[in-house]
């Protein structure tokens, strides 16, 4: 979704709640930045199976931004 799109939809508590875990600024500053705001990753991967091998999973701990 757009960043103006995330800054409506979500607030800080759900950057905390969907951050939990993971390193990173939890303030309304980077709210444009919620991993609500992307697609599933898991998805997305699944819809290319046919194209792709996916040899290990990454698991995000730290976020900067600014």
């Amino acid at each position: 979704m757009s960043r103006r799109a995330a800054e409506k939809q979500f607030n800080v508590s759900d950057v905390v709640q969907q951050t939990q875990g993971v390193i990173c600024r939890k303030d309304k500053g980077v709210i444009d930045e919620i991993p609500g705001a992307y697609k599933d990753i898991d998805e997305v991967m699944a819809n290319q199976s046919d194209l792709t091998e996916i040899p290990h999973t990454l698991k995000q701990v730290v976020c900067v931004k600014g």
